[in-house]
């Protein structure tokens, strides 16, 4: 599972621009929506921790467990820089055992998306269901199937430059319909813009898109209730426009 690698060092560069505010901002929504008195958060797979710094901002008690050493180190200095105190630790979400109650579990970008087999996703909703008690709401997003088989993935480049770097990802798809499965191929060429050295990074990120039959299956198996599926942009109802999709599932 450990497929970020060298890649987890550019991670904050070429997600830069992403609007960790206004996600955080989205499930302070969803949280107040369908939570009961929501204040202490465990992030599930929380990366380099932005969405938690935000979070800690609009009041939550955040802790972090991420599968990636550097993940959890990069996370760990944003805190420490920031000055919020948030408890970031290297965990497998699919085997994790809380020493505590959480009044909500979040898994944001994708994150169940990287748990590919219907055992790793059963897993990880049983180790998110060990943390809360009953009513505790699971709020996470994954790749949303109508709308990946609507607008299917395409071959994509980002371009950026950071202080003597310049980066460049290509990302190459390849669907594999009978598991519902998308093989990202990225190559990430890190350019030194004074000598032009470059360092050439790969890595294959294969993500589930899911549907909401069976992720309401899924999560019963887990003792969860399904309480609704959304838009990622829009929070509004999913459509074949939808693209990725939040889904908020209650503890039973």
């Amino acid at each position: 599972m450990e497929v970020f690698k060298d890649y987890a060092y550019y991670y904050n560069a070429f997600y830069g621009d992403k609007d960790y505010k206004g996600e955080a901002e989205k499930i302070d929504f969803l949280i107040k929506k369908y939570g009961k008195n929501v204040k202490h958060i465990l992030d599930f797979g929380c990366g380099t921790g932005r969405h938690d710094l935000e979070l800690f901002d609009l009041g939550y008690q955040c802790e972090g467990v991420d599968l990636s050493e550097t993940m959890i180190e990069i996370a760990r200095e944003n805190s420490a820089v920031s000055g919020k105190q948030i408890e970031f630790s290297v965990a497998d979400i699919r085997a994790y055992k809380a020493e505590k109650k959480y009044d909500a579990v979040i898994s944001l970008f994708h994150v169940m998306s990287y748990q590919n087999s219907n055992e790793d996703v059963l897993r990880t909703l049983a180790s998110a269901r060990k943390c809360l008690d009953k009513d505790g709401i699971f709020i996470f997003d994954a790749w949303y199937g109508p709308g990946v088989l609507s607008d299917r993935p395409a071959v994509r480049v980002k371009e950026i430059e950071e202080g003597n770097d310049r980066f460049i990802r290509i990302a190459k798809p390849v669907m594999h319909e009978e598991q519902n499965i998308v093989d990202v191929s990225y190559e990430i060429l890190v350019i030194d813009k004074k000598t032009g050295k470059t360092k050439v990074i790969q890595e294959l990120h294969k993500m589930r898109y899911f549907f909401r039959p069976e992720i309401e299956f899924l999560l019963q198996e887990a003792d969860f209730e399904l309480v609704d599926n959304l838009d990622c942009q829009t929070l509004g109802t999913t459509s074949f426009d939808s693209w990725t999709s939040y889904f908020i599932a209650r503890a039973r």
